[in-house]
């Protein structure tokens, strides 16, 4: 496990995000799911294993329904610290933007095995592209999914809920299990209206009008250097 990667790409004196080192947990492996507004709306879904959390951005997010297919592109390393993150990310760094941390809690593997076997086992099927496990969150519970896409990118995998008493059969939308008054809704409320405000501005008979004005003159400037030209 490696976080040459990760500290590559952070300036960690402009950056708040927590520097890059390999750390254990208490007994027990965690995982984390961090709804990330950055150039894109996505979350980002973390397992605890090897002292880093390994890695993967969801688009849409995880689902309960069995039924969905969730891409998941794997990213570097994060450090064990990362669990906790949740802040603005400043302009000018690598995945600028806000982060909050939308579920966590604890995972284990199928058989429920201690800590040292279930990294063990876990660290084997990654290699091999597929991973099952348990999910023991306050939103994402039962057991899960992550296989590798064959054919596809190299870090290409998707996401998969198991049918178990925790599945659900309607459509799941991560977003709607998202408090609204979260730092990132607020966000998007606040920038959705000035969008409309500026909209409603720019659409006003004044504005309209000062911009067919300043149009005009635009095009009697043109006309005035044209017949100088022809002039000369």
């Amino acid at each position: 496990m490696s976080l040459s990667t990760y500290n590559k790409k952070r300036n960690f004196k402009k950056s708040a995000e927590p520097s890059g080192k390999i750390k254990k947990s208490v007994p027990g492996l965690l995982f984390v799911i961090q709804r990330h507004k950055a150039s894109h709306l996505h979350y980002d879904f973390r397992l605890e294993l090897g002292g880093v959390l390994k890695s993967w951005a969801v688009p849409k997010g995880p689902s309960l329904n069995p039924g969905d297919k969730r891409l998941a592109m794997m990213v570097e390393d994060h450090p064990y610290n990362y669990k906790n993150f949740e802040g603005v990310i400043a302009e000018g760094n690598y995945g600028a933007g806000i982060v909050e941390i939308w579920d966590k809690g604890s995972y284990t593997d199928l058989e429920n095995s201690d800590k040292t076997t279930v990294e063990k086992k876990l660290k084997a099927a990654l290699k091999t592209g597929s991973i099952k496990f348990i999910l023991h969150g306050k939103k994402l519970k039962g057991e899960f999914a992550l296989v590798k896409i064959k054919g596809r990118q190299e870090n290409a995998w998707l996401l998969i809920k198991h049918k178990d008493e925790f599945a659900v059969h309607e459509n799941y939308n991560s977003e709607e299990d998202t408090p609204k008054n979260s730092p990132i809704n607020k966000w998007l409320a606040k920038n959705k209206t000035e969008k409309q405000q500026s909209k409603k501005i720019s659409s006003s008979p004044k504005t309209k009008q000062v911009i067919s004005e300043i149009s005009s003159k635009k095009k009697v400037k043109k006309s005035i250097s044209r017949v100088k030209a022809k002039n000369l």
